[in-house]
């Protein structure tokens, strides 16, 4: 019983993590419909940045995010000008594909070009700091990355429910041409929902850079989970993807902790088959256009 509960403390944390990575993923598709395959090397990236900003200026990765977060917003707002916008809008779900996978093996190629391939961790003096209560070991980085989380995500939230933008995402997801003859300009939003999605992955990469080594090509990996959070959760819910990812992330720590570490990274799959046989369109999603 004590390693079940403690493994659900550890995945209800990280998972406030994998819940900001994949709010992005899924807000991206719910304006655009397109399933953002750069996504995990934007979180890398912004990993990258905060550790530099510590390396070179003992910048703390927490107080770092103001910073990473203005960069990656820019860097999704171009990628999404220079690569997204031009394709024809009859093939833009299919080859968009193509274009996220191009620039995530771009980005890559930038990082391992300017950080090289090795490992790198931000270690920071509170890394391996934890508290004990009721005999649980309880890591100060995971509790405040798990705090920053839910503090981005209610940013976010009141960003689409309360925002003069956030009525014209959710008008643009429901009906683009709708909107448009409202006066909303879905490029417009289009750009800004691309950058606000690269500015979460920037936010959870400083946290990321603090929980786990990582390298250039640690976003193969980090795709593949939030692929399976985002489906899980329904393609363009956040709401879903928020509770997929402590779903799955407090699923897979518990199978860690209770039966094996080795089968701990079947539990995002196993659970997206099981639930997609039943509910195809996933948790929050509906069979029609998603919301958020």
């Amino acid at each position: 019983m004590h390693a079940l509960i403690q493994g659900v403390i550890l995945g209800v944390l990280t998972g406030g993590v994998y819940a900001l990575m994949a709010s992005g993923q899924t807000l991206i598709f719910g304006i655009m419909k397109v399933v953002n395959l750069a996504q995990g090397t934007m979180v890398i990236m912004g990993a990258y940045l905060a550790y530099q900003l510590f390396v070179s200026f003992g910048l703390d990765p927490f107080l770092a995010i103001p910073i990473t977060t203005v960069v990656m917003f820019g860097l999704g707002v171009a990628v999404q000008l220079l690569f997204l916008r031009p394709l024809r809008r009859d093939d833009k779900s299919e080859l968009s594909l193509l274009v996220t996978f191009a620039v995530a093996l771009l980005l890559e190629g930038v990082i391992s070009v300017t950080w090289k391939t090795n490992y790198r961790s931000i270690n920071t003096s509170y890394a391996n700091s934890s508290w004990t209560i009721l005999g649980y070991q309880i890591t100060v980085v995971r509790v405040w990355a798990f705090a920053l989380s839910l503090l981005a995500l209610g940013l976010l939230y009141l960003l689409l429910n309360r925002t003069r933008f956030g009525r014209a995402v959710r008008a643009t997801v429901q009906n683009p041409d709708s909107a448009r003859l409202l006066g909303v300009e879905p490029d417009r939003v289009a750009a800004f929902g691309f950058g606000l999605g690269a500015a979460t992955a920037a936010a959870a990469g400083s946290v990321y850079g603090l929980l786990y080594p990582f390298y250039s090509g640690s976003h193969y990996d980090l795709i593949s989970r939030l692929l399976s959070i985002v489906v899980l959760g329904g393609l363009g819910s956040v709401g879903g993807a928020v509770i997929a990812a402590i779903v799955v992330s407090t699923s897979s720590a518990v199978v860690a902790s209770t039966i094996s570490p080795a089968w701990s990274e079947m539990t995002f799959f196993v659970i997206l088959i099981l639930v997609l046989l039943v509910r195809p369109q996933g948790l929050f999603g509906t069979v029609g256009r998603g919301s958020l």
